[in-house]
């Protein structure tokens, strides 16, 4: 009579949903084979659509037992379960780990979200995963925007020796792509598009000899050798390191990202960022170090003009406060604090250097060519002058490029004084490279030209 009674009971309680279990099984026995994990998520889609929310997380806890089921699913539904309970810190977390197994966050604003999408516990998950815009990301992404059109204009720039353009527009894109990436980062753009994953990391090691050698081409007029490619091996090693990482796919890259994300850490930075930062701070210590033997040497020669010195000290001083600027940042990072003023600060120093650049390349292009520009003139006496052979053949070729390529001899007001402003030289050097090298008088090498091109003429009319 009792069992009878038992039975009666359980199908009046679960109607027909599940099946009865068999007589004797105790009460803690018929709940474990009432939600096993094979029949429990359809069990719980019941619970939901009935609104026993409580009921349907019971089932969908024990779901997740089940190894076959899909864990993505059963984390959204829990998420929905908590929010129309009210608990908005269990709807976050199980709504962040639903993103973690299958990465849409436009099920953040999911209408089943709506009262508890405004509790800070769900906002910060919000924030955490979904694009957004900010001061501190449309500022980045102004500045390095401009960055890229500065290096494209001063690396097309003629007036500005070519070595000197390439090395300085090389130094201003690497600080503008690191902004950019940044930007990426900080408004949440690289869960779009996670092939941006450690893509400004790759230049980490050229900051330093860049600007070194900028340094030495425009204060000492130095030549490249072969050895000066030793410089690049940092850079090369770690490319040999992190091209696996750029190889993967963007799904690879986007479990990466989750992975960090899940334990607290930059979803934008790699599993050895201590390591990489402390080799980065020390290359541009060595290299800030170089670069103040050169500057420091620079400042002691009287025969650099005022606006080119300028240039320079203001160039050292702010590449030595991102130096600085970047030692804070290695701290922060290696604490795992990702925001902050003296987070942001390094950041700053890349962009005054972009926006100091542009400036000066905008106003005075010919201060990039350093001492290719003298004041005192009387220095540039043939054989006594300042002009060395390594000069007179840059000289040589930036003339033959005028005549060939841009043919300013047609320009009917061409004299020497222009021809001099266009090398970036004085009027002497100019004539002295003329003389020296095309063994005639600047009014007899134009007339070669423009005879040249009057046959040239001639010969298609002809034809």
């Amino acid at each position: 009579m009792r069992r009878t009674i038992v039975v009666l009971v359980l199908i009046l309680w679960y109607g027909n949903t599940y099946p009865i279990p068999p007589i004797g099984i105790t009460g803690s026995a018929t709940a474990a084979h009432l939600f096993s994990p094979q029949i429990s998520t359809t069990q719980a889609d019941k619970f939901y659509q009935d609104q026993s929310y409580s009921r349907a997380l019971e089932a969908y806890e024990v779901a997740l037992k089940d190894p076959s089921v899909d864990s993505a699913y059963v984390y959204k539904k829990m998420a929905l379960c908590e929010a129309a309970l009210g608990n908005a810190k269990e709807a976050a977390y199980h709504a962040e780990s639903y993103l973690m197994k299958d990465f849409k966050p436009i099920f953040l604003f999911d209408d089943g979200f709506a009262e508890v999408q405004e509790y800070p516990e769900f906002q910060s998950v919000i924030e955490a995963y979904t694009p957004k815009i900010s001061v501190w990301s449309f500022a980045y992404l102004y500045v390095a925007l401009i960055g890229f059109y500065i290096a494209l204009i001063i690396n097309f720039n003629k007036k500005i020796d070519w070595i000197a353009r390439l090395l300085i527009s090389g130094f201003v894109f690497i600080h503008s792509f690191f902004i950019f990436h940044i930007s990426l980062g900080i408004t949440n753009y690289q869960y779009e598009y996670p092939h941006s994953y450690l893509m400004s990391t790759c230049f980490s090691f050229l900051y330093g000899p860049l600007l070194y050698f900028y340094f030495k081409r425009i204060t000492e007029q130095y030549q490249f050798k072969k050895i000066d490619l030793l410089h690049l091996i940092p850079t090369v090693l770690f490319l040999i390191y992190i091209i696996p990482i750029y190889a993967m796919s963007g799904t690879e890259k986007m479990d990466l990202m989750l992975h960090r994300v899940s334990e607290g850490l930059n979803p934008g930075d790699s599993a050895y960022i201590g390591t990489i930062v402390a080799l980065k701070l020390a290359s541009l210590a060595i290299y800030g170090y170089f670069i103040r033997k050169v500057y420091l040497k620079s400042k002691k020669n009287n025969d650099l003009r005022v606006n080119n010195k300028t240039w320079q000290r203001n160039i050292y001083i702010i590449h030595f406060s991102y130096i600085l600027s970047y030692a804070v940042y290695g701290a922060l990072i290696s604490n795992h604090i990702n925001t902050g003023f003296f987070y942001h600060a390094q950041i700053v120093c890349m962009a005054l250097m972009v926006i100091y650049v542009g400036y000066s390349a905008n106003v005075q292009p010919n201060l990039f060519s350093g001492m290719y520009s003298y004041d005192n003139q009387l220095l540039f006496k043939y054989k006594k002058s300042g002009l060395t052979n390594s000069l007179s053949e840059e000289l040589k070729q930036q003339l033959i490029r005028l005549f060939d390529e841009d043919k300013i001899y047609k320009d009917s007001d061409i004299n020497l004084e222009t021809l001099a402003a266009k090398l970036n030289t004085t009027r002497h050097n100019a004539s002295q490279v003329i003389n020296e090298h095309f063994k005639v008088s600047f009014h007899e090498l134009i007339n070669k030209y423009r005879i040249q091109e009057a046959k040239k003429i001639l010969d298609e009319d002809h034809q």
